[in-house]
């Protein structure tokens, strides 16, 4: 039996006047009217106002679908911050490679330039020691180690709520001991052995992402016959591997992997159905900052002139409920989201 998939669409700017034909998506800010329903290839579209009667009362997992996208995503508490995810937050990106593909190196003053993305209305900062572009070399395990730790044990120091993004066990317990609060693995805890146990033991929130084969790096994979649904199925069975390891269902976060082993084709599929991703029951991050799709489509612009590009991918996020947006540029996308912001409320008061 094919296996059913429901993709919010039509989305409406407030839910006043339109009782029972609208739904809140993941207890965000925004309302859809129908779900793209999608099964054995087939794609047809319900309207909320239909959907119950046509469909949840005859099947039960379409109903435990819309319960699921529809409920809130609980806060998580960590320390003395709460990460809340009724509306869009930002992750700043903070690479100390000296390699990474979107800027020329770290900065002279990594914790400075953190504590500036904070203050700028970040609310996360993302400490990366090895650069995940394609064809980057491998890191030895205590140079990311060496390159990362001295850089979260200032940010926590200095207040700031940080993630470590690595794959390596070893450099995440580095982190967490030096002060983050978050792992963000790109290979959803399959590149290395203890990385499952590391997570589970610290009981930390985890940062799931995508990848075709994440155990020999995550640029593979040979392409896709479906990219939404294969994504998502990958990522739902990713979850359940790691809430049987030990890790706790709602301190996980989902990333579809925007760039990794991925066409152009295949990245704007999942940027046109990243609403979907809300059936997993998490909350979930858009990484698609500076990435090389935007040059791709805007005549090759390099990866330090894709300002535009980034801040469109992410009110395209905005639009689709994600929770977290890791970015680059944090002065400038924070400002665009509040833009976006003072629009929806707008709409709720009146037009």
């Amino acid at each position: 039996m094919a296996k059913l998939h429901l993709r919010p669409v039509q989305f409406a700017d407030t839910p006043i006047g339109r009782d029972g034909e609208v739904a809140r998506l993941a207890g965000g800010m925004q309302w859809f009217a129908a779900y793209e329903v999608i099964e054995g290839g087939a794609r047809r579209t319900v309207p909320i106002a239909e959907f119950a009667r046509t469909l949840c009362a005859n099947d039960e997992r379409a109903a435990e679908l819309h319960t699921i996208i529809t409920a809130p995503r609980a806060p998580l508490t960590l320390g003395e911050r709460t990460l809340r995810f009724d509306q869009p937050l930002v992750a700043g990106i903070l690479n100390v490679t000296p390699d990474s593909f979107s800027d020329k190196g770290p900065s002279d003053d990594p914790v400075a330039a953190g504590v500036a993305m904070a203050s700028a209305g970040a609310a996360l900062i993302d400490v990366g020691g090895e650069s995940t572009r394609p064809g980057a070399e491998l890191v030895w395990e205590e140079d990311e180690k060496k390159r990362v730790e001295p850089v979260i044990r200032g940010l926590a120091r200095a207040g700031t709520l940080v993630s470590v993004d690595t794959r390596k066990a070893m450099v995440m317990e580095a982190g967490l001991a030096a002060g983050a609060a978050i792992v963000n693995d790109v290979a959803a805890l399959l590149w290395d052995d203890r990385a499952l146990e590391v997570v589970a033991k610290a009981g930390c929130p985890v940062v799931l992402m995508h990848s075709p084969d994440p155990a020999k790096g995550p640029h593979g994979g040979s392409g896709y016959g479906d990219v939404l649904t294969e994504v998502y199925d990958w990522l739902d069975a990713r979850i359940a591997a790691a809430v049987a390891g030990g890790v706790d269902r709602a301190r996980i976060i989902v990333d579809p992997g925007i760039g990794f082993g991925k066409s152009l084709q295949d990245n704007l599929s999942l940027l046109n159905g990243l609403a979907m991703f809300h059936g997993l029951g998490c909350p979930v991050l858009l990484g698609a900052s500076r990435k090389r799709m935007i040059g791709a489509l805007s005549n090759e612009a390099p990866a330090d002139q894709r300002l535009g590009g980034s801040i469109a991918l992410a009110l395209k996020g905005a639009e689709a409920g994600v929770q977290l947006l890791r970015v680059h540029d944090v002065p400038e996308t924070v400002q665009a989201l509040k833009v976006w912001r003072g629009m929806r409320d707008q709409a709720l008061v009146g037009r």
